[in-house]
């Protein structure tokens, strides 16, 4: 299954990495320093597994416009933790 089932791209050399081998301590200490849009959308999305339906509808965002916050946190966040996709 696609990690993203909505039409959006992205450039081939961002890709997001694999955040699953990340503790949540250091996921969270992560996101704090992220712009605090894409560190909501992270929050709810990476640290308390909420769904895109509902986080787009708590942060009054359309979903393309989540998905794109989301992987711009995930690239931002595997640059700060070092860790690849």
């Amino acid at each position: 299954m696609a990690e993203y089932d909505l039409d959006v791209t992205f450039e081939d050399d961002d890709v997001a990495p694999d955040l699953s081998g990340v503790s949540e301590a250091d996921l969270i200490s992560a996101i704090s320093g992220l712009p605090k849009n894409q560190a909501d959308v992270a929050q709810l999305v990476l640290v308390e597994k909420r769904t895109f339906s509902d986080v787009s509808q708590r942060l009054a965002i359309r979903q393309p416009e989540l998905v794109r916050l989301l992987h711009r946190a995930k690239v931002q966040i595997g640059k700060t933790l070092g860790v690849s996709a």
